[in-house]
């Protein structure tokens, strides 16, 4: 049998490869894959004609055609939740670097080498007071996005002894249910604005996100606020940030994605894009990416997939073929499917459908095998995008 060929991109966590069965090839210099593994390479489905599914060993999926891969017929994976410890660590790494300076206190005793003990001391004694700083405990923490890093940067928020709000627009049950009940949810991004002290944005990077923080939205922050970027870097309008850093009304930016305009500002902290660089979130983002690609080719199975339904089936014993139809969500397409392979006496065992409103995506399972010419006869129809026959017994 003909292996399924992953291409992979990056560096990629030997727990997340290790997991692929001998059913699997992987290797970073395949042709025409049929999946494939990355991290931040910038993926273009259209380079990649047999390709079937996509899975991003991380959350953001904005270096990923997504809008052609749906086109296309092509799975786009994430791991979301994966590396959310490893990023909300690094929030309160950075946070309390910018409430104590330590960034500038370092960089003084590092202007002491060449001095006597003596004389180190007595500087330090000194200059001290210049480095001041205020403790997070009491102060107001405002979280943008409640996803699972928004959750565990506001429960830390909490145990910090920070006083917490937080506002999603379209909150997911699961995260919220793990959310300290000790976090207020704002009814608005404006409540939040006028309460925070410091905010912190945890939102996806999406055509609704890109600029969310602009001049508009940061004239209504409170004076003196702190701003805490590590989501993505264009949800941010830097130029704006920086005069509103310039004219005092943001007391400090903290980003995890410098650019040449923030990289030598005296009030922007920059981290190079540590967010997920932990080597427990690079397993666990590899792991789950592994496992998302792994349940797709085997079992025509979906989880955590950008741009398709979840929909998850374990076959039954006595099924020799599963058949996946990715089509157009319009009335009638289950009937239609049914009908032609009901019409070729061919029973069936199960049937599964589901839809994110603008995809349907269909588990059926077969008794017996299925020709090619009923897969032909259900192709020819304009709204179905793609099948797949996975062969079972």
């Amino acid at each position: 049998m003909e292996k399924i060929k992953i291409l992979q991109l990056d560096k990629i966590a030997e727990e997340g490869l290790k997991l692929f069965g001998d059913k699997f090839e992987i290797g970073r210099d395949l042709k025409d894959p049929d999946g494939i593994l990355v991290r931040s390479s910038r993926v273009d489905v259209d380079d990649f004609p047999s390709l079937l599914a996509v899975a991003r060993a991380g959350a953001g999926v904005n270096s990923i055609t997504v809008n052609k891969a749906t086109e296309k017929g092509v799975c786009v994976f994430n791991t979301p939740g994966a590396n959310a410890n490893a990023v909300a660590e690094l929030v309160f790494v950075m946070l309390g670097t910018c409430a104590r300076n330590i960034h500038l206190g370092t960089n003084f005793c590092q202007g002491l080498s060449g001095l006597s003990n003596t004389e180190i001391s007595t500087q330090v004694e000194t200059q001290k007071a210049q480095f001041r700083g205020f403790e997070l405990a009491g102060k107001t923490l405002g979280v943008i996005g409640l996803g699972k890093i928004g959750v565990i940067v506001a429960n830390g928020g909490i145990t910090r002894g920070m006083k917490v709000i937080g506002f999603d627009p379209y909150p997911a049950l699961e995260n919220i249910h793990s959310l300290s009940s000790d976090v207020i949810l704002a009814r608005s991004m404006k409540q939040l604005l006028s309460l925070a002290d410091i905010i912190s944005i945890h939102v996806p990077l999406n055509d609704k996100t890109r600029g969310l923080i602009n001049k508009k939205l940061l004239d209504q922050f409170l004076s003196g606020t702190i701003l805490v970027n590590f989501a993505r870097g264009p949800i941010v309008e830097e130029e704006a940030v920086l005069a509103a850093l310039d004219n005092g009304h943001l007391s400090n930016y903290i980003t995890d994605f410098p650019s040449k305009e923030t990289i030598c500002h005296p009030r922007i902290i920059c981290s190079p894009h540590l967010g997920a660089s932990t080597e427990e979130s690079e397993e666990h983002c590899a792991s789950m990416a592994a496992r998302e690609l792994i349940g797709y080719f085997e079992y025509g199975t979906i989880s955590h997939s950008v741009n398709f339904p979840t929909a998850e089936s374990i076959p039954s014993d006595n099924v020799h073929s599963r058949l996946t139809m990715i089509n157009r969500d319009i009335p009638g397409m289950i009937g239609f499917a049914s009908q032609i392979i009901g019409s070729h006496e061919i029973n069936i065992g199960s049937y599964i459908n589901e839809s994110n409103g603008s995809i349907g995506y269909n588990i059926i399972d077969l008794e017996t095998e299925i020709p090619s010419r009923v897969l032909a006869e259900i192709e020819k129809n304009s709204d179905v995008i793609r099948t797949r026959l996975i062969r079972l017994a």
